[in-house]
């Protein structure tokens, strides 16, 4: 028969047959006893449709058909499958409604294939929905829509119950959640709309009341492990049954309900808050509590800030204590610096490393605990102790460690560790030009006086404070060390020429150690009269210094000379070891037997300071190598003195100490000075750049340009201006005198 000839089928026969087979489908979904499709069948009724729609006008029933087929579901839907849901509740409703979406995608798979013809060339010629669409179109229309609000508060009841820790069918939920993704068809709106919103509520309705009874309850560590155990519940619970779009979501209103709202009553626990982790090392805690709060909006701003607190407090404790121990000890006249400060500087710096690591490990590392240990360290390391300021404390706990017989007996690599750490405390302290200072005094006394232990750990010291402070800061201090070895070179050239030159002899044994005058701290030198052995000595080395160059100068600086020489007493023979100064005094009395106070200053060439302190250690201190008369312990400008020829000591060698002179004051003095230079620079260097500005901001650029070493005083600051303009580099504008300008 060919195709012309194909008989007409109409519509309802068509649709009967049609029937059969929709019948069949729905018996076999309702489990009814009922063969199972096979691919005659299928065959059959797709090629019924395929004629159906293929007939010339007016028998085309395509319209036609692609109503039916909306009509069938429809008419299962009505008389099917709502009765079954509507006498159903709770979890037998989900239940039911979960097997009935099952069947009802299957149908739509199995009708759209007899359909499929339709869904060829019908539909996307009219553009009409697809008959996939239409089939969940219409559960959704008539199901979803009446059901949606039970199933919902079914489905929060069922995850209530499980937070309260009963068992669930999970497996359900996770099926009858994807009804709501599926219905949306691709987008989210039925599941957020329907029940994401619903839910979210519901959480946070849940977690604020828990957590207003746990904050009157329990300290802050049980409250927070009981808060990242429900994090941790709730983000399992995504990942069974939830989309895992509502991870961000849930946990924030959960996060919001346990921390942000209690955040402060939390943190502020009398017994257990913030303070008291801190105070009692609980670190596992304090790690939590950075894990959590650093979860919630601007958490961690409160934690910092009594990190803050807390380590400010600890610093200025260590502060106090120093004081309190410093002034027993100015009670009890006894040594007022040394052990004590060394002790302080040790803890501050045990403080540092206890809190540094708590910045490593319990706050991972964040910025703004950083600052928060940085500004809690610069608070109390700018305080002094007992009038010495932090920066001399630092130089001379350094002096302790690096000198021979220093109080501190560590190991090297104690000492380099040790070391690293002064100068990570000296980033804190403002006035680093003072430490400079400080310390370049105590390492000239190290280098000259012989005092250093190691040259290596005088140069490492010196790289570490290079990187931390710049290459200006230590340039002296290395032109010092390297002077040092110069200067023993320079010494064994000497012992050679003298070796050489047969007319070159000093008469005594001579050591000199030239140094270059830039780099050393300034010393006062006088014309000490020199005793004529010494005199000799003199000639032969500056002769020899001409040998080497034409154009320098030499200045010899007697105060920090030593002499070993020797002291004829009636019961023996003495070495003794003294300064110059003190070496000069006593060769005098090898002239005379008898000296009054002003011969040995007018025969010496020095200032009564100087005077005072020489004789002072010759005649009242440990070794009376001069007897006084009056035999008092003060030297007054009338006194008399004379050799000693009793004197006698176990020792064959003795060392006669001259006290220092008090330097502090000078350094600081120095310091001053060379501040004032500084600001002057500055304020020269910036106005040539302006050329024209305010107070305000010259002073505002002023500090932030000299802020690396020193923390300029505002008034300091004013002085030099007006100094500056009176020397002409800058003047007042006329109009306005608070702006300045450069004169070039």
């Amino acid at each position: 028969m060919t195709m012309n000839e194909r008989k007409t089928i109409d519509l309802e026969q068509g649709w009967e047959f049609m029937q059969k087979g929709i019948t069949k489908l729905k018996n076999i979904l309702e489990a009814l006893p009922e063969p199972q499709f096979n691919s005659e069948d299928y065959m059959m009724l797709y090629t019924t449709i395929y004629n159906m729609c293929t007939q010339k006008p007016p028998h085309d029933y395509s319209q036609q058909l692609y109503d039916k087929y909306r009509e069938s579901f429809e008419e299962y839907i009505t008389s099917t499958v709502l009765p079954s849901l509507r006498e159903k509740h709770d979890e037998f409703m989900l239940r039911e409604l979960v097997k009935r979406w099952q069947n009802h995608k299957v149908m739509v798979r199995w009708l759209s294939r007899f359909f499929h013809y339709l869904d060829r060339y019908f539909i996307a010629r009219r553009s009409l929905p697809p008959l996939n669409e239409v089939g969940l179109t219409c559960f959704r229309d008539l199901v979803y829509q009446e059901l949606n609000g039970k199933v919902r508060d079914a489905v929060i009841s069922l995850i209530d119950q499980e937070r309260e820790g009963e068992q669930i069918d999970r497996a359900l939920l996770k099926n009858v959640l994807d009804i709501f993704v599926e219905i949306g068809m691709g987008q989210m709106d039925y599941y957020e709309n329907d029940f994401e919103a619903d839910m979210l509520k519901d959480t946070a309705a849940y977690y604020s009341r828990k957590a207003s009874n746990w904050i009157l309850e329990d300290s802050c560590p049980d409250y927070m492990l009981k808060a990242e155990e429900c994090l941790r519940r709730e983000k399992e619970r995504v990942s069974h049954y939830l989309h895992s779009s509502s991870e961000p979501k849930l946990l924030e209103k959960v996060q919001h309900e346990l921390l942000s709202v209690y955040a402060t009553q939390l943190l502020e626990k009398e017994h257990s808050g913030c303070h008291a982790l801190l105070r009692d090392d609980k670190v596992n805690d304090l790690s939590r509590m950075y894990r959590l709060f650093s979860k919630i909006p601007r958490g961690l701003e409160p934690v910092s800030s009594i990190f803050k607190q807390h380590v400010t407090a600890e610093g200025t404790a260590l502060v106090k204590q120093a004081e309190d121990a410093a002034s027993n000890k100015k009670a009890e006249k006894k040594d007022v610096v040394g052990l004590q400060e060394q002790v302080f500087v040790r803890k501050v710096i045990e403080l540092h490393d206890k809190y540094m690591a708590y910045v490593n490990d319990c706050f991972m590392n964040h910025t703004l605990f950083h600052k928060a240990l940085k500004e809690a360290f610069e608070i109390f390391c700018n305080k002094g102790v007992a009038g010495s300021s932090s920066a001399e404390l630092l130089a001379t706990f350094c002096d302790n460690i690096l000198k021979k017989g220093g109080s501190e007996k560590l190991s090297d690599e104690a000492i380099e560790e040790t070391l690293e750490k002064v100068v990570k405390l000296l980033a804190y302290i403002s006035d680093k030009d003072l430490f400079a200072e400080f310390y370049r005094k105590k390492l000239a006394r190290r280098l000259l006086f012989d005092k250093s232990a190691n040259d290596d750990h005088e140069r490492s010291i010196l790289t570490k404070l290079k990187q931390q402070c710049g290459g200006q800061f230590t340039s002296k201090m290395e032109g010092m060390v390297t002077d040092l070895t110069l200067a023993r070179e320079n010494q064994t050239n000497f012992e050679e020429y003298l070796s050489n030159t047969p007319g070159a002899n000093p008469g005594i044994d001579l050591t000199v150690t030239v140094l270059t005058t830039g780099f050393w701290p300034s010393y006062k030198s006088f014309d000490l009269n020199l005793p004529q052995e010494m005199v000799r000595c003199v000639e032969v080395f500056k002769e020899f210094y001409q040998t080497k160059t034409k154009h320098r100068k030499l200045t010899w600086i007697y105060s920090l000379g030593t002499c070993n020489i020797n002291g004829k007493f009636e019961p023996k023979t003495m070495e003794l070891i003294v300064t110059t100064y003190q070496a000069a005094a006593l060769l005098l009395f090898n002239a005379s037997d008898r000296l009054s106070y002003s011969e040995i200053m007018s025969q010496l060439n020095l200032n009564d300071d100087d005077v005072v302190r020489l004789l002072h250690s010759l005649s009242c201190a440990k070794y009376k190598i001069l007897n006084k008369e009056p035999s008092t312990k003060t030297i007054s400008p009338t006194d008399y003195f004379e050799f000693n020829s009793k004197f006698t000591d176990k020792m064959r060698r003795i060392k006669i100490p001259l006290p220092p002179v008090d330097e502090k004051k000078k350094v600081i003095e120095d310091v001053d000075k060379d501040r004032r230079y500084a600001i002057d620079a500055s304020i020269v260097r910036i106005m040539k750049s302006r050329k024209v500005l305010n107070h305000q901001q010259l002073v505002m650029e002023c500090v932030e340009q000299l802020g690396r070493m020193f923390k300029p005083d505002f008034k300091a600051i004013k002085k030099r201006i007006e100094d500056l303009i009176t020397r002409d580099y800058l003047e007042r504008d006329k109009d306005n005198p608070n702006q300045f300008r450069y004169l070039a």
